[in-house]
């Protein structure tokens, strides 16, 4: 397993990390999976043994089952180097303020989260999406109030647009106060928008990038095929949405062709192609089965050709480009391979 310094921080994490949105299986969220104590417990240690040390939840997971879930399958105890990683904002009670990104709200879910996972620090806490009517101001207090308190090591963002990073990290300049070192967003081969902004602001501010469902729901796992819906689809689940599907079943088909002279599944191929874009640390892997998690984390290892890259690149090709296709950006070492390069014939 390869581990990456994540964003500016002194922190290493795994490529791979363990996604538990499948943990409970509670509320809306039996949808994407109803994974029990005894099938969690079975499914970390599996990945701690294979060197995965991160784990991703939120408080919005089963309304809070994920979290107790995993407290319960570490024994209220870290297994070696293992971290946690959760998440507030989303609403989670009827309450006027069981929502948002206000001090009361963050501190009192952070708390929360804490006793649920039976922990005394959470690792990485993310602000789980932009929150419009809290001043940036407070929610960036609120945590410098939770790492002095030592309840949280290192905060992050998740789902913000390129303008909301950048405003957030000019508050926690300004104020003097803990920046994100991390941003969490939706990535893959299908949906490669993230290259317009959010990957140039990481390369250029330091942040370290975990990337959710990195393979589309499953769509790209190459299990499914044209006339063919994901479980996660026929349960109503339509996160993340897909726009164009000749496109997507064209990309499934060169993931598929090129796992075949691997010897592989389309899964590994997809998450490898991730795995070596500019300032990506981790990709979050989710599984109903310990047999998808051992696929997915085989992926750790897999190396692509610079043919195969070339050729994934150009048939996830976006039809129409950014206005700013001139620009181009250069990765550092620190945030993923030396001098890869971004620019008009990438996106």
């Amino acid at each position: 397993m390869e581990y990456r310094t994540l964003g500016r921080s002194g922190l290493k994490v795994s490529t791979l990390t363990i996604g538990t949105m499948t943990f409970g299986g509670a509320g809306a969220f039996s949808a994407v999976g109803k994974t029990d104590l005894d099938e969690a417990r079975r499914m970390i240690d599996l990945c701690i043994d294979a060197g995965i040390n991160l784990i991703d939840t939120a408080n919005v997971y089963s309304n809070g089952l994920s979290e107790e879930i995993i407290g319960e399958a570490l024994g209220g105890k870290r297994k070696g180097d293992v971290l946690i990683a959760s998440k507030a904002r989303m609403r989670i009670g009827d309450g006027p303020n069981d929502e948002g990104l206000s001090r009361y709200h963050l501190i009192r879910e952070c708390e929360k989260s804490l006793k649920r996972l039976r922990t005394d620090v959470i690792d990485i806490y993310f602000l789980h999406e932009w929150d419009g009517t809290t001043p940036l101001e407070e929610t960036i207090a609120a945590l410098d109030t939770l790492v002095s308190q030592g309840k949280v090591r290192y905060v992050g963002c998740s789902n913000y647009s390129g303008w909301q990073v950048m405003k957030a990290l000019g508050v926690s300049d300004r104020q003097h106060q803990p920046r994100f070192v991390t941003q969490q967003i939706h990535y893959t081969l299908e949906a490669r928008e993230a290259e317009y902004e959010l990957l140039p602001i990481s390369v250029d501010q330091g942040l370290g990038v975990l990337v959710w469902s990195p393979l589309a729901g499953g769509l790209l796992s190459g299990k499914y095929h044209r006339d063919q819906a994901t479980a996660r689809q026929l349960s109503g689940w339509t996160e993340p949405p897909i726009r164009d599907e000749d496109r997507l079943w064209r990309i499934v088909d060169a993931l598929a062709h090129i796992g075949e002279n691997h010897g592989v599944s389309a899964a590994q191929v997809a998450l490898a192609w991730l795995l070596g874009r500019p300032a990506v640390s981790s990709l979050v892997i989710g599984g109903r089965t310990e047999a998808q998690f051992k696929d997915n984390i085989a992926a750790a290892s897999l190396v692509l050709t610079s043919d195969e890259r070339a050729r994934l690149d150009t048939v996830s090709r976006p039809p129409v480009l950014y206005p700013y296709w001139h620009q181009q950006f250069t990765a550092k070492d620190r945030f993923g391979p030396a001098d890869l390069v971004l620019d008009r014939e990438d996106i």
